[in-house]
């Protein structure tokens, strides 16, 4: 059984993680670092942060959990989950016991990232000066990451009327390295988990450098501002970050759409991917959406229903695959290649939602945004454009990525009989974490 975050939090470790061999003699083994090894000095640090990636890249968050759950949960009128797991099961037909351990997976393992990038946080002072900003804004943009995956999935959608009174997960700021300290805390309001995700990004945007390897870096947290901006329908702010990435030129659509799935590499339409390998890493995108020849198990299966909103002409309608009469997405079909956890294509489908919203041309006419993506994928350049048509290439463009249920939530729509603002439309609390923490309110019908 999996440790409760705060008992995992209270013993202290860090998870630290190691790129290349060059210095790995002189380290003590990996997990049984002591925090004050980790922290004592800039390589510590560094590791330290490097760890952080290494435990955000699994399968509980980027490591593909927190796409596919978010498609499996308003997957409906788009797929059918027929595999064995019950964890997903429960997830796809919106009936999730307060013990799945799916759920548990994003609390703990967000958790366990957030904890090691506060000890980062608190350790700035031994990091030399000329990469202090670069590290600071590295651990808050992942710190960021996880309270928005968190606040999206245990709190409901943010409205303005109801944002400052809707409960969603405790924000912890504070490194814990002794028993006892952040094991009782209280939930959050959906409004300060967004306002600390924002303050947080906005902060790393300023510390990062525009390059930074395959790290984080300043473009990665204006494209994850994008997406929080939209999440909370602040269309503006939205708009803007999503312009910043656009505008830094850094980043293309690639002539063959096809080619933006499963490289072994970073393509150039990545923005920010996570690197698989033999060694390291956790594809669950591939896993249970590819078939049995590409390293999966075919536990998901595309409904025609779905299929047939592709036009014929589509390239996109190529991104399948058939195996006796039953359809699959082959977006993932390599078992050991990245995940793109944001590519540019949202970055413009995000533009081209918020100028149409607003009647502006910010970056571009929403028009041209849309057709950046639409005539990329084959189809005929439009002359015009409708708040809908955007919304529908964003459907198409990014199906199976993680995107279908918060988009359903923030446009107000259903899921089968379910209402956007359902209180099965929100993770349950894990009963383990309640019982651990008797100050944690579990949500509403469960």
């Amino acid at each position: 059984m999996k440790s409760n975050i705060w008992n995992w939090m209270a013993a202290g470790a860090l998870f630290i993680g190691v790129t290349s061999c060059e210095s790995i003699l002189d380290l003590e083994p990996a997990q049984s670092l002591s925090n004050e090894v980790a922290l004592a000095d800039d390589t510590g640090v560094k590791q330290t942060l490097i760890g952080a990636y290494d435990r955000m890249a699994q399968s509980g968050i980027l490591g593909g959990d927190i796409y596919m759950n978010a498609d499996l949960y308003a997957g409906v009128d788009d797929l059918e989950w027929v595999g064995t797991y019950e964890s997903y099961k429960e997830i796809y037909n919106r009936d999730i016991l307060v013990n799945n351990a799916a759920v548990q997976d994003l609390w703990e393992t967000a958790y366990e990232v957030t904890n090691t990038c506060n000890n980062i946080l608190n350790a700035l002072d031994v990091v030399d000066a000329a990469d202090r900003d670069r590290v600071e804004g590295e651990a808050l943009a992942l710190r960021a990451w996880c309270l928005f995956e968190l606040t999206r999935m245990f709190g409901h959608q943010y409205e303005a009327a109801s944002a400052s009174t809707d409960l969603a997960v405790p924000i912890v700021l504070e490194p814990t390295l002794a028993i006892g300290e952040n094991s009782e805390m209280v939930r959050n309001t959906v409004e300060e988990c967004y306002n600390q995700v924002i303050a947080d990004l906005e902060a790393a945007q300023e510390k990062l450098p525009e390059k930074n390897d395959e790290f984080i870096n300043t473009y990665v947290a204006s494209a994850l501002l994008a997406r929080v901006y939209l999440q909370k329908e602040d269309y503006e702010n939205a708009r803007d970050a999503a312009d910043r990435v656009i505008g830094s030129n850094d980043f293309e659509l690639l002539a063959d759409v096809a080619e933006a799935y499963g490289q072994d590499e970073a393509t150039d339409e990545d923005v920010f991917s996570v690197e698989i390998s033999t060694l390291d890493g956790t594809n669950d995108l591939n896993e249970y959406y590819a078939l049995n020849d590409f390293g999966g198990r075919s536990d998901v299966e595309i409904l025609d229903a779905f299929f047939a909103l592709y036009d014929p002409a589509d390239a996109r309608s190529l991104l399948f695959v058939v195996d006796g009469d039953v359809r699959y997405t082959s977006k993932f079909n390599n078992e050991f290649g990245n995940i793109s956890a944001i590519r540019i294509a949202e970055m413009y489908l995000i533009r081209a939602e918020c100028n149409q919203r607003l009647g502006t041309a910010v970056g571009a006419d929403p028009v041209d945004d849309y057709n950046m993506v639409h005539t990329r994928a084959g189809l005929p350049e439009a002359v015009s454009v409708t708040l809908d048509d955007i919304l529908f290439e964003r459907r198409l463009e990014l199906a199976f990525e993680g995107f279908r249920v918060h988009d359903i939530k923030r446009t107000k729509g259903m899921i089968g009989t379910m209402n956007y603002d359902d209180p099965k439309m929100i993770y349950p609390i894990p009963q383990i974490e309640i019982e651990k923490n008797p100050l944690l309110v579990q949500n509403e019908g469960y």
